[in-house]
């Protein structure tokens, strides 16, 4: 029931019943209840991926005393965080990046303020630890959700001859019968096939190879005297 919500919470029952009917919940509530309950925040946000459960991030503070510990740390050493999450130097950098403007960031500067959209956004688009931005405890790259629980691999696109880079990909590389040093993901139109590129000694089975400066997916086999 909201009641309870609105309990837990300790706010008035009608700030609940304002979230439903304007479609929005706020970001400082969804860190809470993340850090509160250890509920994966690609769940609370978007209903995607598993509701996962690990232990509590802040397992000494429930409720309101979590809201308290996150809002206290609000304003500059927030807003470090999140250009540092980002790998940014400059604030501009993020105002670009979020197209907000500068005096938005000065705002929350001299106000102290948190800004719990703005941190959960991060969360979601750079996989760093939720409990990390919105209180500087912790590691950045703590498993709190269940993306960081899966591997995170260089992608490949394969393509006239060329290997270009094409981002990341997320799996869980548990399956592979073999040890992987330097996984990389290599796709094409034909196939996709996970590499890894700190093998240089060919043996038999299929490989990426550059022959006279094009690489291409090979079908290797060894023939006495080591040749192929």
């Amino acid at each position: 029931m909201q009641k309870q919500l609105s309990d837990r919470l300790e706010i008035a029952k009608s700030n609940v019943a304002s979230w439903l009917a304007r479609g929005q919940v706020p970001g400082n509530v969804i860190v809470q209840c993340s850090l509160d309950t250890g509920a994966d925040v690609n769940w609370l946000v978007n209903g995607e991926l598993e509701k996962a459960s690990y232990k509590s991030n802040l397992p000494n503070l429930s409720g309101r005393a979590v809201y308290d510990e996150v809002m206290a740390n609000g304003g500059r050493p927030v807003l470090r965080r999140i250009l540092d999450a980002y790998g940014f130097t400059l604030q501009k950098q993020l105002c670009e990046l979020l197209n907000i403007s500068s005096g938005t960031v000065s705002t929350w500067i001299r106000r102290n303020y948190f800004p719990g959209d703005i941190v959960v956004s991060c969360a979601l688009d750079i996989g760093v630890s939720i409990k990390w931005l919105a209180t500087g405890k912790g590691n950045k790259r703590e498993v709190t959700t269940a993306n960081d629980l899966k591997d995170r691999i260089s992608r490949k696109i394969l393509q006239d001859g060329l290997l270009k880079d094409s981002g990341e990909w997320i799996s869980d590389l548990s399956f592979l019968t073999k040890q992987v040093v330097s996984p990389t993901l290599v796709t094409s139109s034909f196939g996709a096939w996970i590499i890894d590129s700190e093998v240089t000694n060919i043996s038999n089975g299929r490989w990426v190879l550059g022959i006279d400066d094009k690489n291409d997916v090979y079908d290797v086999s060894l023939l006495p005297g080591e040749k192929s």
